[in-house]
């Protein structure tokens, strides 16, 4: 249906990828398998749900999958306030991931409403 590669918000999904694991590259070891677990599958769910998604025979197909994205999208943002108020990372490390999840979430409103 679509080339998913082509479309930004799985472009920005990927770079937030990249963000995520190495900001949880930072947090106590303690937490390797649970919540840098769920954040690091939370990150890699809003790409991956937007490439099976530009994979299937339908509008409808890709709208589902996207609006799956935007749940992760919003568990991730709901992870990384965690993580500040945990002390594990703080407002300064977390604010250009919160920024960025916005602006996907964006875009994937803006993919969502074209289909």
């Amino acid at each position: 249906m679509h080339k998913y590669q082509d479309l930004l918000a799985w472009q920005k999904s990927m770079n937030l990828v990249e963000l995520v694991y190495n900001l949880t590259n930072q947090f106590p070891s303690k937490e390797q398998f649970g919540l840098i677990a769920q954040i690091n599958r939370c990150a890699i769910s809003i790409p991956s749900n937007i490439a099976e998604g530009a994979g299937r025979n339908t509008k409808g197909e890709f709208n589902q999958f996207l609006g799956i994205a935007v749940g992760s999208l919003f568990e991730l943002q709901t992870q990384l306030m965690i993580s500040s108020r945990i002390n594990y990372t703080n407002e300064e490390d977390i604010n250009p991931l919160l920024e960025l999840i916005e602006e996907i979430h964006k875009m994937l409103f803006g993919l969502k409403k074209k289909l």
